[in-house]
């Protein structure tokens, strides 16, 4: 195990062990615990009560973060000629077709959401070995394939995200930056977990928000009460 630097031993000990904190509490702490000489992200991970294997327990969605990720995200528009400019003006970072479709097959993927139309899925097929395992393949239920590219784009530079429990149950995302107070990482999280019990699936039994921790890039988890939530 590697040891802990003297700021992480910092950080490690202003969070009391074994307690659960409230939302606010975490997102104010979170601010205090980062220490790295970057703007670290704020991540949140759920678990979750339900057995991903089973269809009518998979908890898939996407919710837009009332004050965004604080990330630039890149997005591709992969559109017919007449909607370029409508991607464009919508601010999508690169749009295009078939140029774009070529250079994934040689193995670029240096964007963060693929948006397109369903006229073009079918070119896409082939392409899912690639864009699969990086969480690029659009997808109708996320709202990454449709007739509306400006919108698409408008709402995902805004801070639409799309979130899907993995295999152990957890839903992991993104949910701003230390850099932003405290109310607004609060209010981003509430949004997600307010979203996520919204998506509880029927055949769900039990418990179904089991935990909740928050962190930033470098610092270690905070526990939430997730009955205070």
């Amino acid at each position: 195990m590697a040891k802990l630097t003297k700021k992480q031993k910092e950080a490690a000990a202003k969070i009391e062990k074994n307690r659960l904190y409230s939302l606010k509490d975490a997102s104010a702490l979170i601010k205090e615990v980062a220490s790295a000489k970057f703007d670290e992200s704020v991540d949140i991970a759920v678990r979750l009560g339900v057995d991903p294997r089973k269809a009518n327990q998979m908890v898939r969605g996407v919710v837009t973060l009332p004050h965004g990720t604080g990330k630039d995200v890149r997005v591709l528009a992969l559109v017919t000629p007449d909607k370029e400019a409508e991607a464009l003006a919508a601010g999508a970072d690169y749009v295009g077709l078939d140029e774009y479709l070529q250079k994934i097959k040689d193995g670029w993927t240096d964007v963060d959401v693929i948006i397109t139309m369903p006229a073009v899925m079918g070119k896409l097929g082939p392409l899912g070995r690639i864009l699969g395992p990086r969480g690029l393949m659009p997808n109708p239920k996320t709202g990454t394939v449709t007739m509306d590219v400006a919108k698409a784009v408008q709402e995902v530079k805004a801070g639409k995200i799309d979130f899907k429990v993995d295999k152990t149950g957890i839903v992991h995302a993104s949910i701003g930056k230390v850099s932003f107070e405290a109310d607004k990482i609060t209010e981003n999280a509430a949004e997600l977990i307010q979203t996520l019990i919204k998506l509880k699936p029927t055949a769900a039994k039990g418990t179904y928000i089991k935990s909740i921790n928050i962190s930033s890039t470098m610092s270690p988890a905070i526990a939430l009460d997730p009955k205070a939530v």
